[in-house]
């Protein structure tokens, strides 16, 4: 222990020892001490001593420490201090921290140097680093926390070594997975800056770490710590996540269908104030836009591509994005990025497509999403950056979105313009920009309209009836004729920035104008001034930065050859080839094309269809430009060689081939018409058939029910044969004709209550008949007398009508009672016959036999009824089996005349192999002429290359040869 408190500072005699000789004593100490003590001391002290003497620690304590790592794994606190100097001794980051800004940068690599070679001597064994993940697995804090901070740095300085060597250890990436489920969140937070080392550029260890739920796991830390709220461990774990997901296809469709892109729309969830955020909240942001990004980025596999696009419009993250790009308040780089980031997720899929067309701004009136953003792009006071993005976003709108394109082009017809000149249209942006004095409004404005051309020939013919005013009085011009005007001034209009990049803008809106649409190549050519200037542009010797607009006007002369259909008379073809030969010249004028190909802009522009330029001034080329260069320049340069005599035997091959395939078109056509109805006629004779079925069925049914009707007629004859027969059962409740013994009772009470009322409406009307003729008997007594006569007389009178009113009322009730008491008298008649019918002891069976011979009639008439329908059904089965035959007759019909067509499409297919034939043969023959002529000494040029003369000159030279 004296040793030690020497080491450490304490009193000695005699001269200090080295820092050298100091760390050899420890590892001394370290290699020979039996106590733990000793040695933990001595690893101690090596631990304060690693920061400032590094590389001597390094040099003569590795071994050791190695060894002590591997024998005294039981106490925790030595195996920390080992940890610990051994991280000391590799990392850099201590140095870096250390150095001070007047330091050269020399020192900076002899320690990046000095750490890698300490990893390489540590890794050197495989066994160490094993060891290594073992300790990892400690859960004690001491152990745990050194371990992973020293394999995190091992992985900094020999990433792919390391990598290999953790990939080959039994599970060795499970067991470091572990660490993002530690409950210390600074253990925790290293274990993510590890498994960001261990993930770099390694596919396999992310397929690993994909698969051991790591998804799951860093999207709950990204929650609990706040979202895009959150700090510095929100960061790593997005930086990790991109990490797994980037140019990784399987682990994308692995998120994708873990359903953890839904999971992705809190992040970008913003409220109405959006003023102050923090520099975390923007990073935090940025990068889960970017993540975003790479989930669809272009390069992906389409199909991935196109899956993620619609998980994030069914999510709501593409309506989440939508809100931020109109939102207020929102940080210009968070916004340029939310732009890219909604250009790539609306990027050629239709359905995002539509919805961002729908989407509007919050202004009054309202806006389009579309309109606003081209505002800002033809806006030369908006941040370049942002402009850039914009003319991203327009131009993922109109990938593969032909409807988009329309929409686009129908805003500068002039049946769809707006005459009130309220609302400005996209269409109106875009000619503004095209016509501005900023040259990157030109050129983006330019880029922008291309792409809604973009493999469209028939917007292309539309685009042509555009017409525009240019001035008060003057007649209105196209737009073609306005771009070639602007084109042909060049120098002469004051404009902001480059003139070359408004010429390079204006000439790639007429290559893709033109290419592919004979139309406009017609009209381009109508213009008399046109081909002089592009000839006139290409023949000069100008600077290198003319070069590129030479280049670019070589390329449109050559579609106005290449798409040229013969009809303007002055310029043909053949004309405009020997323009070129005679003013430019074939090498030339090839030379002057390829120079588009060979600039460096060319060469950045096609890596990737983002835009993304230093400066605006290498602002040039447009991703969908360059592979229409690449696709054109060698047609273009194989159409200038060409002579008139294979022109057309080219075109004559090209027309009788468009004939045979017109033919076949044609044929294909029929065949599929007459697939179609027979198809319709099956589908037909299905239906008769299936309906055939549903008749027969029907009529065995009603064949079922007419024998059940006869088997019920017959059980119901047996069964009143049985009851006349059997008097025995007498006791039994007995029914007749649905009325019982019970009913007939009940209808005897009600005669008999009939009966009575009879009898006293008859007294009464006995009463009122003898007081009738007391009154009448009254009357004929006091008739003489006068004093009263006329009292009596009218009360007498009054008093008679109101007793004649009482007597017919009373005669009417009478009468009603006795048709009444009639009507029971008849029924109390039947029930008294069908009682002594019913009657045992009578042994009558006459109302047996009239009920049986009424049900015997009802079922005749229902056997009838149901006949009658049978033969109705018969009649109609009788017709469908006749339309099913008529039609069974058509469908072979037109089976024959389908066999017919289908021979003549084989007899065309063989007139199109001999055709084939008598071409390779004429090949052959011509190829043996080039060899005979050879022979005799005349230079002949092969298929590849150009042909400088005549076909007739080159006969003419071979027959002065064979003279000679």
């Amino acid at each position: 222990m004296n040793f030690l408190r020497g080491v450490m500072g304490g009193p000695s005699a005699g001269p200090q020892p080295s820092g050298a000789d100091t760390i050899q004593k420890l590892c001394d100490r370290v290699a020979s001490s039996t106590l733990l003590d000793d040695r933990r001391d001595a690893v101690r002290a090596l631990k304060s001593l690693s920061k400032k003497y590094r590389l001597e620690v390094g040099i003569q304590a590795m071994e050791h420490l190695i060894h002590v790592l591997q024998t005294d794994r039981s106490d925790s606190e030595i195996i920390g201090y080992a940890l610990d100097t051994l991280y000391n001794v590799i990392s850099n980051d201590l140095e870096e921290e250390e150095q001070d800004d007047s330091e050269e940068e020399n020192s900076a690599k002899q320690v990046d140097d000095l750490g890698s070679q300490f990893t390489e001597i540590f890794i050197k064994q495989q066994e160490n680093v094993t060891l290594l993940l073992t300790l990892v697995e400690e859960f004690d804090f001491h152990v745990r926390w050194p371990g992973v901070k020293l394999l995190t740095s091992l992985l900094k300085q020999q990433g792919p070594q390391v990598q290999q060597i953790i990939l080959v250890s039994p599970m060795g990436v499970s067991r470091l997975m572990d660490l993002l489920a530690d409950s210390r969140e600074v253990i925790r937070n290293d274990g993510v800056l590890l498994l960001q080392q261990l993930t770099k550029s390694n596919a396999a260890i992310q397929k690993i770490v994909a698969f051991e739920n790591a998804f799951e796991r860093l999207l709950d830390i990204i929650t609990e710590e706040g979202n895009s709220d959150g700090g510095i461990v929100v960061e790593d774990c997005l930086l990790l996540l991109q990490n797994l997901l980037k140019n990784n296809n399987s682990n994308q469709n692995f998120f994708k269908e873990g359903s953890y892109i839904q999971r992705m729309k809190p992040w970008f969830e913003v409220g109405d104030d959006n003023c102050g955020w923090s520099a975390q909240k923007v990073t935090n942001l940025h990068l889960m836009l970017q993540l975003v990004r790479v989930l669809v980025s272009p390069t992906n596999p389409p199909g991935a591509t196109s899956s993620c696009q619609k998980a994030m419009f069914h999510c709501g993250l593409l309506q989440q994005l939508c809100t931020i790009l109109m939102a207020t308040g929102v940080p210009a780089d968070i916004l340029t990025e939310t732009i890219n980031t909604v250009s790539e997720v609306i990027r050629g899929c239709q359905t995002n497509q539509d919805y961002f067309a729908s989407v509007n701004a919050p202004s009054n009136p309202p806006r389009p999403a579309i309109v606003v953003l081209l505002m800002s792009m033809v806006n030369e006071r908006q941040p370049f950056v942002l402009r850039c993005a914009v003319l991203y976003c327009f131009q993922c709108f109109l990938y593969k979105n032909q409807k988009g394109q329309g929409e686009i082009v129908s805003t500068l017809l002039p049946s769809t313009i707006d005459a009130t000149g309220n609302s400005v249209s996209a269409g109106q942006l875009l000619c503004g920009g095209l016509f501005s004095t900023d040259s990157l409004s030109n050129w983006c404005a330019a880029v922008a309209l291309a792409h809604a051309l973009q493999e469209n020939a028939t917007l292309k013919e539309q685009l042509l009836r555009v017409q525009l005013a240019t001035s008060i009085g003057n007649p209105p011009v196209s737009l073609l004729q306005q771009c070639t005007n602007i084109l042909s001034q060049g120098d002469k209009i004051d404009r902001r920035g480059s003139k070359v990049q408004t010429r390079v803008g204006l000439l790639m809106l007429l290559c893709t104008w033109l290419s592919n649409c004979s139309i406009a190549v017609t009209h381009f050519l109508h213009n008399p001034a046109n081909v002089p200037f592009l000839t006139g542009q290409i023949a000069e010797n100008l600077g290198e930065e003319e070069q590129l607009v030479q280049g670019l006007c070589a390329l449109l002369l050559g579609i106005s050859i290449y798409y040229n259909d013969n009809s303007l008379e002055n310029y043909r073809k053949e004309k405009l080839k020997q323009l070129i030969e005679k003013r430019i010249g074939r090498e030339n004028f090839i030379e002057k094309l390829g120079f588009i190909s060979k600039h460096e802009l060319y060469s950045r522009a096609a890596q990737k269809p983002q835009p993304s330029f230093s400066s605006p001034d290498h602002m040039m080329f447009d991703h969908e430009f360059t592979k229409l260069v690449k696709e054109l320049e060698g047609v273009i340069s194989k159409a200038i060689y060409k002579s008139s005599e294979e022109d057309k035997k080219e075109e004559e091959v090209k027309k009788t081939l468009e004939q045979h395939d017109n033919i076949v078109t044609h044929y294909k056509k029929v065949i599929r018409e007459q697939d179609q109805e027979l198809e319709e006629l099956k589908q037909r004779i299905n239906t008769l058939t299936s309906q055939n079925e549903q008749l027969q069925a029907t009529v065995t049914q009603q064949v079922s029910q007419i024998q059940q009707h006869k088997d019920q007629y017959n059980l119901l004859k047996v069964q009143l044969g049985k009851d006349t027969q059997h008097h025995n059962s007498h006791g039994e409740t007995f029914q007749m004709n649905g009325i019982q013994t019970e009913e007939v009772s009940k209808l005897k009470e009600e005669l008999e209550e009939w009966k009575n009322k009879h009898e006293l409406l008859q007294g009464q009307l006995k009463e009122k008949d003898s007081v009738i003729e007391k009154l009448n008997s009254s009357q004929l007594e006091m008739g003489t007398t006068e004093q009263s006569s006329q009292t009596s007389k009218f009360g007498g009178l009054e008093h008679n009508n109101e007793l004649q009113k009482e007597l017919e009322m009373l005669r009417s009730q009478i009468q009603l009672q006795s048709v009444e008491i009639s009507k029971l008298q008849m029924e109390n008649q039947k029930l008294q016959v069908m009682t002594t019918t019913a009657d045992p002891m009578l042994g009558d069976s006459g109302a047996t036999a009239a009920t049986g011979s009424e049900l015997e009639g009802r079922l005749e008439q229902e056997i009838k009824e149901l006949k009658s329908q049978v033969k109705a059904l018969s009649e109609e089965k009788e017709s469908l089996k006749q339309h099913l035959d008529s039609s069974s007759s058509t469908v072979a019909i037109l089976q024959d005349e389908k066999s017919k067509l289908q021979r003549e499409v084989a007899e065309s297919k063989k007139e199109q192999d001999d055709l084939l034939v008598l071409l390779a043969d004429q090949d052959q023959k011509i190829s043996a002429l080039k060899i005979k002529l050879k022979d005799l000494g005349v230079p002949v040029e092969d298929e590849d290359d150009t042909e400088s003369g005549d076909q007739g000159e080159e006969d003419e030279d071979g027959d002065e040869e064979e003279q000679d």
